[in-house]
């Protein structure tokens, strides 16, 4: 059975990046959104390199599933980081293409 180390992937290596670019983003976030949006955002930006971490120690068709799971939570974080802009919470625009 093959197995992943998951430090060496490169989307893992991106994910990483998103996930520190992701706190420095809601750090500037209102303080009434830590439980709400930011807590949203920094869990489901987390989930992905999570999942991608836990599905690299499985069998390729279970790394596969976990890969997908882990698209869903990226365009869950796309989803939320869209709703900051439009509130104004975060002044860069999300590439929508």
């Amino acid at each position: 059975m093959k197995r992943h180390n998951y430090k060496n992937l490169k989307i893992w290596q991106i994910g990483i990046e998103i996930v520190d670019e992701v706190f420095k983003i809601t750090d500037a976030f209102p303080k009434e959104e830590k439980f709400g949006l930011i807590s949203q955002i920094s869990r489901c930006s987390v989930s992905i390199l999570s999942n991608i971490a836990e599905g690299s120690s499985r069998t390729e068709k279970s790394f596969y599933h976990f890969i997908d799971i882990s698209l869903g939570s990226s365009f869950e974080l796309e989803t939320q980081l869209i709703i900051a802009f439009k509130r104004k919470y975060n002044t860069r625009a999300i590439n929508n293409t």
